[in-house]
């Protein structure tokens, strides 16, 4: 099995069977944030604490990915003729919306408002071999 990391420390609960997303909650008004925030965008307050994001929610938008993207902010090596495009959107929590990749077949059928869960996807491979891995969100089967 090759090395595995994650694309951003602190961004998500990994490994885990049950992975979540880390946001951030003001301390004065409840606002919350993702990813973790030092201070609150909405009141200005500086004092948040760090909170585990709930796992399902319902996509409110979406698109597909079939180009690539500018590199940076992608971080992807592949030739542009290897890209392999995926879907994005937002999914809205209990705490808010949070924008994420859609796992699962680029032309598979989505809906606004469909149920979708958390889950953890390849989303590139480092130089020496370490599979970099990313928060997505699935549709909910059923």
């Amino acid at each position: 099995m090759k090395p595995q990391r994650c694309v951003a420390e602190g961004l998500f609960e990994w490994p885990s069977d049950e992975p979540t997303v880390s946001g951030s909650r003001c301390d004065s008004c409840s606002f919350v944030t993702f990813p973790t925030q030092d201070a609150c965008p909405r009141c200005g307050a500086d004092a948040t604490t760090p909170t585990q994001l709930a796992r399902t929610g319902t996509l409110w938008t979406w698109t597909r990915q079939r180009f690539q993207p500018k590199n940076p902010p992608y971080i992807g090596t592949e030739p542009a003729n290897e890209f392999q495009p995926y879907g994005v959107g937002f999914i809205e929590l209990p705490e808010g919306r949070i924008e994420a990749r859609i796992a699962g077949d680029i032309d598979q059928e989505l809906r606004i408002g469909m149920p979708m869960e958390l889950t953890v996807v390849p989303f590139a491979t480092d130089a020496d071999g370490t599979e970099v891995l990313t928060y997505a969100f699935r549709p909910i089967e059923g």
